[in-house]
């Protein structure tokens, strides 16, 4: 077993606790081509421009290009800064130190030694992989150019060769668009377990745009997508692979279908499941095809732990209800926060959560607007 060690005070001040963060990600990192979707070396920049946004990512010629895959440091990192946001901490700093073992272990990854070499590799990939954006430019400014990390230190013992603690210094730009009101969204934390590059950005992009739109959900043409994803290879290539995602329809939380539009490209519907009603689950059987119907949870004992508790889904008619009285907020992140608020005092568990949520919402909304 792995004894954790803690270099000096230094660290010992500004150490984080990663298993008790709500996982967020970085909600403009999510629509838009910022990594690489393959794990081989990419040397081929992306161009991506839309309206009036427009993204540009130059690799490192002996590091390649930030990897999607990279990027789960990003979502530990946004995690680490708005759980640092949610206690009150004052003067939140863009540089974190931290244990290997427990980012590795967080982000769902193995401990062994090849996998704290790749974390080295990760990290030298944030570091050297140039962006330039015109999304939140400096004032007076046509862009801002930047690195996802400035710097990175690792201390090693000497007589060991162990990692005693690392540390990251994140950019700006990154921090400033975290901390941002409505700057994070929260993710499954069974997106760590997707392995396809193509699959990891479907799940944010669906993510991204789908969390807030309901049984409906979200339509996106798929040259349209083809141009978000910032991926090499063909439009034709794209098609093919997206066509099999959807048939397989694996992703954490999103429902995927493929629509064919009459004299047009085709497009996808990606749909959150737990917005998607219930009677519409359809199981097939050997015999027929019927419709599912889950029993409605009861309120839980007291006896039942707290975090078995939390995991209950919004019902649908609670997030109807929100979503005509309090429309315009991410409801996901909503009840992040409501269940986060929940677990720092076991006292304030509900006897009705749907209710106890609605109200959480609309206090939160009043003290938005003043209401």
């Amino acid at each position: 077993m792995q004894t954790r060690r803690f270099i000096d005070n230094q660290f010992d001040l500004f150490i984080l606790s990663l298993t008790e963060f709500k996982l967020r990600d970085s909600r403009e990192t999510m629509e838009r081509p910022f990594f690489s979707l393959a794990k081989r070396k990419r040397l081929q920049p992306i161009e991506y421009k839309s309206d009036d946004v427009w993204v540009r990512v130059e690799p490192h010629q002996n590091y390649g290009m930030a990897t999607i895959w990279d990027a789960d440091i990003l979502i530990w990192a946004a995690s680490a800064l708005i759980d640092m946001k949610n206690r009150g901490v004052n003067d939140i700093p863009n540089e974190l130190h931290f244990q290997p073992y427990d980012l590795l272990k967080s982000i769902k990854r193995s401990t062994g030694g090849e996998h704290y070499k790749r974390l080295r590799e990760a990290l030298s990939r944030l570091r050297s992989t140039n962006i330039r954006t015109n999304i939140r430019a400096p004032k007076g400014k046509r862009f801002a150019e930047f690195s996802w990390i400035s710097e990175w230190t690792d201390l090693v013992d000497e007589q060991t060769g162990e990692s005693r603690g690392m540390s990251i210094v994140l950019s700006q730009w990154f921090v400033q668009g975290v901390l941002q009101k409505g700057g994070v969204l929260a993710i499954d934390p069974e997106y760590f377990s997707i392995t396809g590059g193509r699959e990891r950005w479907l799940y944010r992009v669906a993510r991204k745009h789908a969390g807030g739109a309901g049984a409906e959900g979200f339509a996106i043409s798929l040259p349209t997508l083809f141009e978000k994803s910032g991926a090499e290879g063909t439009y034709r290539r794209f098609k093919f692979e997206m066509q099999k995602l959807c048939k397989r329809n694996e992703l954490p939380s999103v429902k995927l279908s493929w629509e064919e539009m009459p004299g047009k490209e085709p497009r996808i519907r990606m749909i959150m499941r737990n917005a998607v009603p219930d009677d519409d689950e359809v199981v097939a059987t050997p015999t027929r095809i019927r419709k599912s119907r889950k029993p409605k949870s009861k309120i839980p004992p007291p006896s039942e732990p707290m975090a078995l508790f939390l995991r209950r889904d919004l019902s649908d008619t609670t997030i109807a209800r929100v979503r005509k009285d309090f429309p315009g907020w991410d409801i996901y992140a909503l009840k992040t926060e409501f269940d986060a608020w929940l677990a720092d005092d076991p006292a304030r568990r509900p006897k009705d959560y749907q209710a106890a949520f609605y109200g959480f919402v609309r206090r939160y909304h009043g003290r938005q607007f003043g209401t």
